[in-house]
C-alpha cells in the first residue's frame, strides 16, 4: 500500500515467446488474481504464427510481433524491441520459449528484471535437450529452474527451482511432460516474487526475503505465490 493507503501499481511485465507459450498460459492465468502483483501488458514474439500471440489476444494483451529477419543485426533486432518496450512502460522481461539469444548489451540493460524459466536442476544441464541428456545420465532427480537471465547462457543466478524423482520408465516425452508441469507451478511464483520485490538481484547475489536461495521445492510440495511474497 502507499501512504495514500492506495495498492501500488503493479509492474508491467513483457512476456517473450516464439512458439505456442504455455508457460505463458501459466502467466495469464496467475495475473487473473486482482492481488497478484504483476500484469501481463504485452506479449512480444518474433514469429507471427506464434500461437502465444493469440493466447494473448484471447486475453485482452497487447502484442507485438517483431522479424528478426528483418534486421541485419541483433543489435538492430533489439533495439526495435526496445522501442516496443518503452511504448509500452515494460518493468519487467520473461523469457517464455524465446528462441533467440539475447546480447550482453540488451541483457545488461534489463539486468536484474529479466528472468526465464530452464527445464533442469541449474546450474547442472544447461542448453538444450536436458531430458534426454538427464536420462543418459542416469540422474535420480530432475526438474526446472527460474533464473535471472545475464548474458552466459542459462547462467544467471536461480530464484526458485521445483525438483521431481525420474522414474525407471521414464522417457523424455514423458519427463518433459512431468516437468513441465513443475515450470507453470513455479514460474508464476517466481514473478510475482520479482513484482513484490520479495527477490531482488546485485551481481553475484539473489536476496530473497526471510529466505535462502535458491528456494527448491518438490512435485509434493505446495506453492503459494502468496506465501513467497510474504516471507
Amino acid at each position: 500500500m502507499t501512504q495514500t493507503g492506495q495498492a501500488a501499481p503493479k509492474k508491467r511485465v513483457a512476456v517473450f515467446i516464439s512458439g505456442s507459450g504455455s508457460n505463458l498460459a501459466a502467466l495469464i492465468d496467475a495475473a487473473r488474481d486482482d492481488d497478484y502483483p504483476v500484469e501481463i501488458a504485452l506479449v512480444l514474439s518474433n514469429k507471427a504464427d506464434a500461437y502465444g500471440l493469440i493466447r494473448a489476444a484471447d486475453a485482452g494483451i497487447q502484442t507485438a510481433f517483431v522479424d528478426h529477419r528483418a534486421y541485419d543485426s541483433r543489435e538492430a533486432f533489439e533495439d526495435a524491441i526496445t522501442v516496443v518496450l518503452s511504448e509500452q512502460s515494460i518493468d519487467i522481461i520473461c523469457l517464455a520459449g524465446f528462441m533467440r539469444i539475447l546480447t550482453a548489451g540488451f541483457v545488461s540493460t534489463y539486468e536484474g528484471r529479466m528472468i526465464n524459466v530452464h527445464p533442469s536442476l541449474l546450474p547442472d544441464y544447461k542448453g538444450l535437450q536436458t531430458h534426454s541428456r538427464v536420462l543418459e545420465a542416469g540422474e535420480r532427480y530432475h526438474g526446472c529452474s527460474v533464473h535471472f537471465v545475464q548474458a552466459e547462457l542459462d547462467g544467471g543466478p536461480v530464484i526458485l527451482q521445483a525438483r521431481i524423482p525420474v522414474l525407471e520408465d521414464d522417457t523424455p516425452d514423458s519427463l518433459a511432460g512431468r516437468v513441465l508441469v513443475q515450470e507453470h507451478r513455479i514460474y508464476p511464483a517466481a514473478l510475482s516474487m520479482l513484482g513484490a520485490g520479495a527477490v531482488t538481484f546485485a551481481e553475484p547475489d539473489v536476496v530473497i526475503s526471510g529466505r535462502d536461495a535458491p528456494i527448491v521445492i518438490t512435485d509434493k510440495d505446495s506453492l503459494s505465490w502468496r506465501d513467497l511474497i510474504h516471507g
